[in-house]
């Protein structure tokens, strides 16, 4: 394994696509978001843990029914099983990037919008990882 190493932050505020994977490994997986402005990732639950960071704009992150301010540089950590949402409230872009562990999407997955992604049922990680 030789691993993955790159400017987040740059890569985040770069990104405009609904979901673009980065790097898959049999344990973790780091993938990039952009919600447009209201936009929302929608009500779901994962079988596997998730780590979020906020890297541009305002939202609201709801765990569990409840509802949490975000902002620049907002950490959000969604154990497996938990009811989440996370919402663009502001005017721009919120740029943010997530860790699934183990994955939860097929590897190379880019998504520019959130209905590419919605329609995409060959979504899923299958096992192959970036190495």
């Amino acid at each position: 394994m030789n691993g993955y190493t790159a400017n987040i932050e740059k890569l985040s505020l770069e990104n405009n696509n609904f979901r673009k994977v980065l790097y898959t490994d049999k344990n973790i997986q780091l993938v990039l978001m952009s919600l447009l402005p209201h936009e929302e990732i929608g009500e779901e639950v994962h079988d596997v843990d998730q780590f979020l960071r906020v890297e541009q704009g305002i939202g609201t992150a709801i765990l569990s029914n409840i509802s949490h301010s975000l902002a620049d540089g907002s950490v959000i950590i969604v154990p497996a099983g938990t009811k989440h949402n996370l919402i663009n409230t502001g005017s721009e872009a919120m740029k943010l990037y997530t860790l699934y562990m183990p994955p939860h999407h097929r590897d190379g997955v880019v998504h520019k919008t959130k209905s590419e992604g919605e329609a995409d049922t060959t979504d899923e990680f299958d096992g192959k990882t970036t190495e």
